[in-house]
């Protein structure tokens, strides 16, 4: 099934009853109504990772009806997941994540259709998970796997929502070709050395909450400041700050010579 382009989501305006009571703080707001909330459930979403952001990120995005919602990550729940990752209770250690968010996703809103891939992603299979999405959201929590992310959603034309985080800091940014927005390795070329670092749960809780607002601006085809700026969270300061982003002439994905290829996934 081919996705329509963002802003001509597929939408069946006819809400039920019980949708409509379920959402009705959603319908207040003239931003969203009751044509809005059928955007929000005919979208298509995957969260790649169900760590920290992804714990918030997918409660809120299951919360505020959206439709359908895939989730990657291939880890089992451990103990010192239990400081951040709330999607996950202590009856759940050793389950695989997915099964785990799942669970939890659903009996917050069965409505939401949650399909679950306990997968590290790998060049040979994001095609077939990434293909049909209207977003893609970058909660994992390796360079790895977001630079592979990052280049595919910007070869595929997915508008990408990223978000990092690390000891009492976060950063947040989107990426979507169609509204000009440079892409991720603009803004870091290569990834870096992996390091483990600690992190204050609730900084990733903030940080996947805004994830996913600008989520869901974008299946409501609401306007972003981010996808042409960074924004930076210091919680010890308690202070937000804003940074221009701009395409990189010498960027070895969009730029003037890119030497990134397509993925093989894409052809």
């Amino acid at each position: 099934m081919e996705v329509p382009p963002q802003g001509e989501l597929l939408v069946n305006a006819t809400l039920s009853d019980e949708e409509r009571r379920r959402y009705s703080r959603n319908l207040l707001l003239p931003e969203i109504g009751e044509a809005g909330q059928a955007r929000l459930r005919s979208g298509r979403v995957v969260v790649v990772g169900a760590g920290g952001l992804g714990s918030a990120v997918l409660y809120y995005l299951a919360a505020a009806g959206v439709g359908h919602i895939g989730i990657v990550d291939s880890d089992a729940v451990e103990l010192s997941n239990l400081q951040r990752q709330i999607l996950h209770r202590v009856a759940d250690l050793g389950r695989p994540k997915v099964d785990s968010a799942r669970d939890a996703i659903t009996s917050l809103n069965p409505h939401c259709r949650v399909e679950t891939f306990a997968v590290r992603l790998a060049a040979a299979d994001i095609g077939a998970i990434l293909k049909e999405c209207h977003a893609v959201l970058d909660a994992s929590d390796n360079f790895q796997t977001r630079f592979l992310v990052a280049d595919y959603c910007w070869q595929a034309k997915i508008p990408l929502v990223s978000a990092a985080v690390a000891e009492f800091s976060g950063q947040l940014f989107v990426v979507d070709p169609a509204q000009g927005s440079p892409c991720y390795r603009c803004l870091l070329p290569e990834p870096p050395k992996e390091r483990e670092l600690g992190i204050l749960g609730a900084v990733a809780g903030v940080m996947g909450c805004l994830q996913a607002i600008e989520t869901l601006k974008l299946l409501l085809g609401l306007a972003s400041d981010l996808v042409h700026r960074l924004l930076t969270f210091d919680a010890l300061a308690c202070r937000f700050h804003k940074m221009a982003r701009s395409r990189a002439a010498d960027c070895p994905l969009c730029g003037d010579n890119p030497i990134i290829g397509r993925q093989a996934a894409l052809t």
